[in-house]
């Protein structure tokens, strides 16, 4: 069989047992992303390995898959801005900036603690921490959005924390390796600042300026979805340039682009588009391929007790870390909780700073391994205790001033 037959086969099983499970998961009253998620882990080297079925002899074909699934994370993540207004994330700013830094404070010290506990050495230690503050609301935004509370305070407030909890993680890791394992120190750390803060506001604003004006006049022209295309060649450029010249993930880039487009007269169109082409093809491959990506039987092993002390230290970082910035910054218990839990789930941004971590040696095998099994697990829980707090409402009143957003799928 060709190359291109296995990529087809695979695909189409992949897709299919995704809705499936999706459809399911909904009849038994859970999110969509909570059933693919979990056929994701079966197909995966925990269960089944399907990708090395003996009919599949591409060795290349995990690698094309998760490619895939790239571009359904940052679709994902154009959406959820897509969904916002830029005045919303503006007002939430104090919420965000506290949730965000105190989400990244906490599980950096209680990580640096664990690590010293289970015998690493000060650097490993903190390089753990570091990892557990990471977060990536990818998973918590088609929470909400199939919610529809996205627009919600706790939702905009939400999202916001999570791109000051990018800055913070990204610089935090920057500084690290700069004082470790670089020479040029400081003026490397200060230099990524310095880029973050030109890409924000050099891509903000032009974004504003041009985009929406732009998005209109390819509207207007005889191009077959036109603007369908022109959105999709944002994200995809936005993404580039918020890892290459901003250091950001590529995620941030993303969410921006859909942030700036809110303000189209074509949005509507921008989001019919755009969501049924990530939502029928790509976003269920993102889902899928955080299963086929691990393998949860070597947490079994002699690193069970690291990785179980990870997954405390990273529901609590967030929960109680985001929770009580939120707190401080005026929000509610009940939408402090929520919005801690929202930030609890580390997917591809966990995965990105310890990929890091073992390219430089900061992070041995067991590390690694631990760390895996946290993003699963944080991934898993993350989806049936959001829409258990916002099954709520009578807890969470200013949640039910929410405006309507649209269909999520």
């Amino acid at each position: 069989m060709s190359d291109f037959l296995q990529f087809s086969l695979a695909l189409a099983v992949i897709i299919a047992l995704a809705k499936a499970a999706g459809y399911l998961s909904i009849k038994l009253g859970q999110p969509s992303v909570l059933g693919e998620l979990i056929v994701g882990i079966l197909l995966g080297p925990t269960v089944l390995d399907f990708l090395h079925f003996t009919i599949f002899t591409d060795n290349h074909l995990g690698d094309v898959i998760h490619e895939l699934a790239e571009i359904g994370v940052l679709l994902l993540m154009f959406i959820a801005g897509l969904d916002l207004h830029l005045d919303d994330l503006v007002k939430s700013g104090k919420v965000s900036a506290l949730a965000g830094t105190m989400g990244v404070i906490l599980p950096i010290g209680l990580g640096y603690g664990l690590g010293l506990l289970f015998g690493m050495q000060a650097q490993e230690a903190l390089f753990v921490g570091l990892v557990l503050a990471a977060t990536s609301v990818s998973i918590s935004a088609q929470t909400l959005m199939e919610l529809k509370v996205l627009r919600s305070r706790v939702g905009t407030a939400l999202l916001g924390a999570a791109v000051f909890d990018d800055i913070l993680v990204v610089l935090g890791l920057s500084m690290f390796i700069a004082l470790t394992q670089s020479e040029s120190g400081l003026l490397q750390v200060v230099w990524i600042a310095v880029r973050m803060v030109l890409f924000l506001g050099g891509a903000g604003v032009l974004g504003i300026l041009i985009l929406p004006r732009l998005s209109q006049r390819v509207a207007s022209r005889d191009i077959a979805q036109g603007v369908v295309s022109f959105a999709f060649v944002m994200i995809l450029i936005y993404g580039w340039s918020a890892e290459m010249l901003g250091g950001m993930a590529a995620i941030t880039g993303a969410f921006l682009v859909g942030l700036v487009l809110t303000r189209s007269q074509v949005k509507d169109r921008i989001r019919s588009g755009v969501s049924t082409l990530a939502y029928a093809v790509f976003v269920p491959i993102f889902f899928i391929n955080v299963g086929l990506s691990v393998n949860a039987r070597q947490l079994l092993g002699p690193v069970f007790w690291l990785f179980l002390g990870m997954t405390v230290v990273a529901v609590i970082g967030k929960v109680v870390g985001a929770g009580a910035g939120a707190l401080m910054a005026g929000l509610n218990r009940q939408e402090a909780l929520q919005l801690g839990v929202g930030m609890m789930s580390r997917g591809e941004v966990g995965l990105i700073v310890a990929s890091v971590g073992v390219q430089q040696g900061l992070l041995t095998d067991d590390g690694l391994a631990a760390i895996v099994g946290v993003i699963i697990v944080t991934t898993l829980m993350t989806p049936p205790m959001l829409r258990a707090l916002f099954a709520k409402p009578r807890s969470q009143p200013k949640n039910k001033e929410i405006l309507p957003e649209g269909e999520s799928k």
